[in-house]
């Protein structure tokens, strides 16, 4: 089991360098080997997300923190946050789970893990809004309302259907324009 205290150096001196992990319950996840699909899915949900709530509040494969509890072995990198301040505003550290408005993964080979583990670590820290982009069903699964450790709210939208993000209820993306 590794923890990020443990992590900082290696990551420090180089050792990781063209390694794309993430720390998620002490373990060390590769994140390589994007396929096609998931490029496509991202920056279709990414040039939304921007549209809405602008360059500079929208980040890509930026580390976070978590629950306090759950810090010292996670240190998740979500394919996109949509932070609640201008990213260059965030100068020390990560950014907390109080300046996340929504947080999205983009799931091909993923899925269970994005449903099962990554949403009860995002609960846990309070994350007001979780989409996961399932790729091969096409639709996206969104998680609110954050309690006792789980999302009370889960509703997945089929590909025909809009969804509107909490933190800007007046736009709606259109869950097919996610997939090529």
């Amino acid at each position: 089991m590794w923890t990020r205290q443990e992590c900082a150096p290696l990551e420090a001196s180089g050792f990781w360098a063209q390694q794309r992990l993430e720390l998620i319950a002490g373990e060390l996840i590769s994140k390589r080997g994007k396929k096609r699909p998931h490029t496509n899915t991202l920056v279709a949900t990414q040039a939304f997300l921007i549209r809405v709530f602008g360059w500079q509040f929208v980040n890509s494969a930026a580390p976070i923190d978590v629950a306090p509890e759950d810090n010292p072995t996670n240190e998740p990198e979500p394919d996109l946050i949509v932070l609640s301040k201008p990213s260059d505003h965030i100068n020390d550290g990560n950014p907390q789970p109080s300046e996340i408005r929504l947080l999205v993964e983009i799931a091909d080979s993923t899925l269970r893990f994005d449903l099962t583990v990554k949403a009860r670590l995002y609960a846990r820290a309070r994350i007001v809004e979780y989409w996961v982009v399932d790729i091969p069903s096409r639709r996206i699964i969104v998680h609110r309302d954050p309690r006792e450790g789980q999302y009370r709210s889960v509703v997945a939208y089929s590909e025909q259907e809009n969804v509107k993000p909490v933190a800007s209820p007046d736009h709606e993306f259109l869950v097919g324009s996610a997939f090529a």
